[in-house]
């Protein structure tokens, strides 16, 4: 693929992203959207479909809620869109689920207490106190 087709794709993808956040804040009014970020955005080699990733905090049916009305609402996402954007062709938008804020996340909380673990374990050592050792010597000098 030449490299101003890629770039430009990556500007499409930025674009679609910031205007998709604007537009789900101030104009989409679904009481079923929670509290949801936008991560990425995917669209396809001829800017006809778009994958919009979006990261929900909330149970897994607040999740299920939130997705639904973002597809719901995703045909007026477009035409506000089409509207506002200077191009060819707005894409088809479908909403999918992001889980990877959740995953790492997770991982963090995991290697901190990997790493709470570790340092406790080097807090109590398994070798006999250096008085000992002192007591060894002392009684060698007498």
């Amino acid at each position: 693929m030449p490299r101003t087709m890629h770039s430009r794709m990556e500007r499409v993808n930025e674009l679609l992203v910031s205007e998709i956040a604007r537009i789900l804040l101030r104009e989409v009014k679904d009481p079923r959207i929670g509290f949801a970020s936008l991560t990425h955005v995917e669209t396809s080699k001829d800017l006809r479909h778009a994958r919009v990733q979006v990261s929900v905090l909330g149970s897994e049916e607040q999740k299920e809620q939130t997705l639904r009305g973002l597809n719901s609402a995703a045909g007026f996402i477009r035409g506000v869109l089409a509207k506002e954007l200077r191009l060819r062709n707005i894409p088809v938008l479908q909403f999918v689920l992001d889980d990877s804020i959740e995953r790492a996340a997770h991982l963090t909380h995991v290697l901190h207490e990997l790493h709470g673990e570790a340092a406790s374990q080097s807090d109590s050592p398994d070798t006999p106190p250096d008085d000992e050792t002192v007591d060894e010597d002392a009684e060698a000098t007498d």
